[in-house]
């Protein structure tokens, strides 16, 4: 997807919400939760139809499908299908933190862009320019890449200073835009350190950021807005269990498309207040 078309439909529906299709089955409704993989990709369908007219993006986590092995993975495939057949003006980003090099890094990129069909795949970029540099080379595609996560883990590398006080993320932020450009590449930032989304931005103007963080793990939309939003917008923020999750009973999809139309309405109201929509 061109950014031009997915500025369009953020600001045509209001709502720069992503939700997240990380389906746990200890929480899911109990008429799916023991039917494997096909109970995970009868929850997404659900999930996806009840929240579709609130959201812009879908992002399902690799984890939550290969860890079913092969018949999870025909579940990945077969939700983004779903997406793309029933919703094509939603953006769907695999969520898989691929990072390895040369060949390898064009092989995924291959495997979620042409054989998948998705618009974006996120990328750790630890192993510098070529892990990911494969997943620009492809038209209408996005690189979605690690800057700034709000794991406790994360500040054992990413807050580094180096001995011109620059922190390691902003060092990622620059560089990885010499290799890319704000129309194949976004940068994950989360939603817990609002300063120093501000931080990213700086660095990188007119770059799309995708924001986890918001709901369940108590990151503020406002604040996201106030540090990260553009005229573009320039933020998808994510939300997984807070909305997939809102219920594990049988009302499970009338809960979470109450959840999504409740954060969207927020976005909605901020977007206005910007004078964007």
């Amino acid at each position: 997807m061109k950014r031009t078309q997915l500025v369009e439909n953020i600001l045509s529906r209001g709502s720069f919400l992503c939700v997240g299709l990380d389906p746990d089955q200890a929480k899911m409704p109990k008429h799916l939760s023991g039917k494997g993989a096909e109970g995970i990709l009868e929850f997404n369908k659900a999930i996806i139809d009840a929240t579709a007219p609130y959201a812009v993006a879908y992002k399902p986590n690799l984890a939550f499908y290969e860890a079913l092995g092969a018949d999870g993975l025909r579940a990945f495939e077969q939700t983004c299908q779903y997406i793309r057949q029933n919703y094509p003006d939603q953006f769907i980003i695999a969520d898989a933190k691929r990072g390895d090099i040369g060949n390898t890094a064009r092989m995924y990129a291959r495997a979620f862009f042409d054989q998948v069909g998705v618009d974006a795949v996120t990328v750790a970029p630890y192993m510098g320019e070529d892990s990911v540099k494969p997943f620009l080379e492809f038209e209408d595609k996005w690189a979605v890449v690690l800057a700034l996560t709000s794991n406790k883990g994360s500040l054992d590398f990413q807050m580094i200073e180096d001995k011109h006080d620059t922190p390691l993320f902003k060092r990622v932020v620059k560089q990885v835009q010499k290799w890319g450009s704000p129309v194949n590449t976004m940068f994950v930032v989360g939603a817990t350190r609002g300063e120093l989304i501000g931080e990213v931005r700086k660095a990188a103007p007119r770059s799309f950021f995708l924001v986890p963080g918001v709901g369940a793990q108590g990151g503020s939309l406002e604040e996201v807005c106030q540090y990260g939003l553009i005229d573009e917008v320039g933020l998808l923020v994510n939300s997984s269990r807070g909305i997939i999750h809102a219920s594990s009973g049988d009302d499970f999809a009338q809960a979470a498309a109450q959840a999504a139309a409740t954060l969207a309405a927020q976005m909605r109201t901020i977007l206005s207040a910007h004078g964007l929509v």
